[in-house]
């Protein structure tokens, strides 16, 4: 029986989702605490990667087991083991060729930051002592909703076949008094694509950049000519989005 498992997870001690040889990941901590319990070993497929230090408020990630398990007892079982930064959410039975990540339609993204100082936020928004021009910010990211090709967002050297995504949103929003948060939604996302839009971003926030030239670099396909990327730790992924039909409940 196949199985999704819908989590979160506070990024800050990982050097990501993927596992990687001496270092703490969140997919080997969900395999281990999968082993801890089923005394077996279990592989663990996610929706993507985060790079080191990104959050997530909602990954997905797919596993296989013998049987059919109950969905909550695996939940309560997967968090009475897990370290405290991370969670399941829920666990649903999916068809047996169902995909965390082949069969995402749609993943969102939040990038948070923060105009006031706050000790508790340190670790979850990028802060900025001095005010963007968010109005500006907005309209540069418009053109994002127009663009197919993100090669000057994307990291170099990734074995991806095209740089080809769907952006249909992208906007920044107000929280509250000194909180903003960047959304971003795509049918799919090349790797640092987000932190380097939102450096980019805010260079046309900090007019160091203008709406023509932002236009420039994105149809330059060089990330050489885009903004540095933003810090890991401002980042969320917050939703992936599947087809209701490989969902047996």
């Amino acid at each position: 029986m196949r199985y999704f498992a819908y989590l979160e997870f506070d990024g800050t001690a990982y050097c990501g989702w993927q596992i990687q040889p001496g270092e703490a990941s969140v997919q080997q901590c969900i395999e281990d605490a999968l082993f801890t319990f089923l005394r077996c070993k279990v592989a663990v497929t996610g929706a993507g990667r985060t790079d080191a230090g990104v959050h997530a408020s909602q990954m997905v990630a797919h596993f296989d087991l013998d049987g059919d398990r109950d969905c909550g007892w695996l939940k309560s079982k997967l968090n009475g083991i897990l370290p405290a930064d991370i969670a399941i959410q829920r666990i649903v039975r999916v068809r047996p060729d169902a995909h965390a990540r082949f069969d995402a339609v749609r993943r969102t993204y939040r990038y948070c930051v923060s105009l006031e100082k706050s000790a508790f936020e340190r670790s979850h928004s990028w802060y900025l002592p001095n005010r963007p021009d968010f109005e500006l910010m907005n309209e540069a990211a418009a053109v994002l909703l127009q663009t197919v090709d993100f090669t000057s967002f994307s990291k170099l050297h990734t074995q991806t076949k095209t740089n080809n995504c769907r952006v249909d949103r992208a906007f920044w929003s107000e929280l509250d008094d000194g909180r903003w948060v960047f959304e971003i939604s795509a049918d799919r996302f090349l790797r640092n694509m987000v932190r380097a839009i939102v450096g980019t971003l805010m260079k046309v926030g900090r007019h160091q950049m203008d709406i023509a030239e932002f236009r420039d670099v994105v149809s330059s396909r060089d990330r050489c000519k885009a903004g540095d990327s933003a810090p890991a730790h401002g980042l969320f992924l917050a939703a992936v989005e599947y087809p209701d039909d490989i969902f047996i409940e």
